[in-house]
C-alpha cells in the first residue's frame, strides 16, 4: 500500500480529499502545517508529498526545499497546491524542484489522477535507477534529483498546455530545460572525473604528459573560463594576464581547472567585485577573487561532496570543484595550494612544471 501525505491548513479540504484518497486503496497521512508535515515526512517516509503552497508555521515552498535537502526524502514525489497563483506559477513551481501543480480549485477526479502518474513515475524510475542507486554512495547529494525533476516538470508542461502558450513562453521553458539539462551533465561529469582519477591514483597509473606550446595553454585556459562564464555571466568582473608559457598539461585538463577556479571564484564572491586570471611565464596558473574567503579548517577539509555555509549561501552543486582541480594538478605533477582569509578573499595557485629551458635564470639553481 502506498502512502501519501496529504499537508494543508485547511481542514475541511483536508478530510474531503484524505477520505477519498483512502477510497481508492492509499493510506493517507494528514499534516496541518509544514513544520509538522515536514516532521511526519521525515518518521513515515511517505511515497508521495502533497502540500499546500500558502500556510502559517512554514508554507510548502519550504517543505520542498527541506525535502530537497534531505538525503532520505530528496528522491520522494511532492506535488504543491495552491489557490493563488500570483504567489506561485506552475512554472516557478517546476523550476524549484516540485514533481507536479494542483491550482485550487481541483476536482476528488483531478487529485487521483495527479496521484496515480506521480506513482507510476515512482515505478518507472525504481526500475531504471535501481543498478545506478546500487553503486553510488548511499548519501548522494539531491543535486543529480533536482535537475531531473525540473526537466521532468517542465518537459510535462510543454507537453500538456504547449498549444496554448505563446511562442515566447515555449522557448523560455525550452530554454530551462536546456539550462538545467547542462548543470546536471556538469554535475555528472565532474562526478565521473572524480571517480576516474581516484581510481587511477589508486592503480599508481602515471600518464605521460607533454609541455603544450604556449598558443594552446592560453586557448585551453580561455576556453575553461568561457564556459563558466556563459554560465555565471560575470564577463565584466574578470581581469586576465596569460603570459608565455609551456606547462606541463593535458589540454583538456587544463580547460577545466581554469573552468573549475572561475565558477569557484564566481560563487564565492559577488558580482562587481574583481576576479584576477594569471598564468605566469615560469608556469603557475592563479585565480583570485575578493570574496568571502575560507578558513584554515575549511581549506583542510577540501574534498569531493564538500561545500561550506551551504545553507547560508544556497550555494548550488556537490562541492567537487576544489577537489576535481587538487587531483587534475595531482595527474599533471602540479602543486595546488590555497590562500585565503574570512572576508578578503582566495587565491589559488596551481604551479605547473616546465620545461628546463623555459626556466627563468633567476630561479634556476646552479
Amino acid at each position: 500500500m502506498k502512502t501519501i501525505l496529504f499537508i494543508d491548513d485547511d481542514e475541511g479540504v483536508r478530510s474531503i480529499f484524505a477520505s477519498s484518497l483512502r477510497e481508492h486503496g492509499y493510506r493517507v497521512l494528514e499534516a496541518a502545517s509544514g513544520q509538522a508535515g515536514y516532521e511526519l515526512a521525515r518518521q513515515q517516509l511517505p511515497d508521495l508529498i502533497l502540500t499546500d503552497v500558502c500556510m502559517p508555521g512554514g508554507d510548502g515552498r519550504l517543505v520542498l526545499d527541506r525535502v530537497r535537502h534531505d538525503p532520505d526524502l530528496s528522491c520522494r514525489q511532492v506535488v504543491l497546491m495552491t489557490g493563488a497563483a500570483e504567489v506561485l506559477t506552475p512554472r516557478k513551481g517546476m523550476e524549484s524542484g516540485a514533481d507536479d501543480f494542483l491550482l485550487k480549485p481541483f476536482s476528488q477526479e483531478t487529485l487521483l489522477h495527479c496521484v496515480e502518474a506521480r506513482l507510476n513515475r515512482v515505478r518507472m524510475e525504481d526500475n531504471s535507477m535501481f543498478m545506478l542507486r546500487e553503486c553510488l554512495p548511499s548519501n548522494l547529494p539531491h543535486e543529480f534529483f533536482t535537475p531531473i525533476s525540473g526537466i521532468i516538470g517542465l518537459s510535462e508542461i510543454l507537453m500538456g498546455e504547449g498549444k496554448t502558450l505563446l511562442i515566447e513562453e515555449i522557448v523560455s521553458l525550452a530554454g530551462d530545460i536546456h539550462q538545467t539539462g547542462l548543470r546536471l551533465h556538469r554535475t555528472l561529469r565532474n562526478y565521473l572525473m572524480i571517480l576516474d582519477l581516484q581510481s587511477t591514483a589508486a592503480r599508481k597509473i602515471t600518464p605521460v604528459i607533454n609541455p603544450l606550446p604556449a598558443k594552446t595553454a592560453n586557448k585551453s585556459i580561455l576556453a575553461g573560463i568561457k564556459a563558466s562564464l556563459h554560465r555565471t555571466k560575470r564577463d565584466e568582473d574578470v581581469v586576465i594576464r596569460l603570459e608565455d608559457s609551456s606547462p606541463l598539461a593535458c589540454p583538456v585538463d587544463l580547460a577545466l581547472i581554469a573552468e573549475e577556479l572561475m565558477d569557484n571564484a564566481c560563487n564565492y564572491s559577488k558580482a562587481g567585485t574583481p576576479i584576477k586570471v594569471h598564468l605566469s611565464s615560469n608556469g603557475v596558473f592563479s585565480m583570485t577573487d575578493y570574496g568571502r574567503g575560507m578558513s584554515s579548517d575549511q581549506i583542510e577539509r577540501i574534498g569531493a561532496f564538500q561545500q561550506f555555509d551551504r545553507k547560508k549561501y544556497e550555494q548550488q552543486g556537490l562541492g567537487l570543484g576544489l577537489e576535481l582541480v587538487q587531483k587534475l594538478a595531482a595527474r599533471c605533477s602540479a602543486l595546488f595550494s590555497i590562500e585565503s582569509k574570512i572576508s578578503e578573499g582566495t587565491c589559488v595557485e596551481v604551479a605547473f612544471a616546465i620545461p628546463a629551458q623555459e626556466s627563468s635564470p633567476c630561479t634556476s639553481r646552479p
